[in-house]
């Protein structure tokens, strides 16, 4: 998913404008990364390298980046944490990032995660739309009285400030995306695929952990 230039999908056809997914592009920049100056701060002691997935329930290449992604991160160094951040390019997007932080407050993102994509793109249900999204996430054997007070509550809103704060910090344009230990960041636009945003993350904590 592009920030600014969306197209209409089959998968996607039902959903918001800024939800659909967008044509990856190619990079403007051959290294396929960004380095950031001044460097974010990251939410990790020192002698750790935080790395951001940041991405979007409403894109395609992030539904099938999830399993490669968590596939690859049962295989980092001990000293990499990582974290998930849901996007929040517009308003329309805030009721996926409460949805994804609601179900992080309650420890459902790993039992749910991949049915909210198939119910979301394949399904094409409305989980942007509350009166849809909470009888769902009771369907999924969540209570939904927990689920709805996390999703109104101010931590789940300070969340998805924190998301939006994150993203642009990171001069995140394009889903999925990466953030590697305050210092570079990438897509899967900028890497010419999956495969080589990974193999840039893994070089680029490689240059973090030796002080490159």
């Amino acid at each position: 998913m592009k920030r600014r230039t969306f197209v209409l999908t089959a998968a996607t056809a039902a959903l918001p404008a800024s939800l659909l997914t967008a044509l990856p592009v190619q990079a403007q920049d051959d290294k396929g990364y960004k380095e950031l100056k001044p460097s974010v701060p990251v939410d990790v002691p020192a002698g750790q390298i935080e790395v951001i997935e940041f991405f979007s329930y409403g894109c395609s290449h992030c539904k099938d980046f999830e399993p490669i992604f968590e596939a690859w991160t049962k295989t980092v160094p001990k000293d990499v944490v990582v974290r998930h951040v849901h996007v929040g390019w517009d308003k329309q997007l805030e009721p996926l990032q409460r949805l994804y932080y609601a179900l992080e407050t309650l420890g459902k993102v790993d039992a749910l995660q991949a049915k909210v994509y198939a119910a979301l793109q394949t399904e094409r249900k409305s989980l942007d739309q509350p009166d849809v999204l909470f009888p769902w996430i009771a369907q999924q054997g969540v209570d939904r009285a927990k689920f709805e007070q996390a999703y109104k509550s101010f931590g789940v809103a300070n969340q998805v400030q924190r998301a939006i704060s994150a993203q642009n910090a990171y001069q995140i344009e394009g889903t999925p995306g990466m953030g590697i230990g305050g210092r570079f960041s990438t897509d899967s636009g900028m890497a010419r695929g999956f495969d080589g945003m990974l193999k840039l993350t893994d070089t680029l904590i490689d240059r973090i952990r030796k002080g490159k």
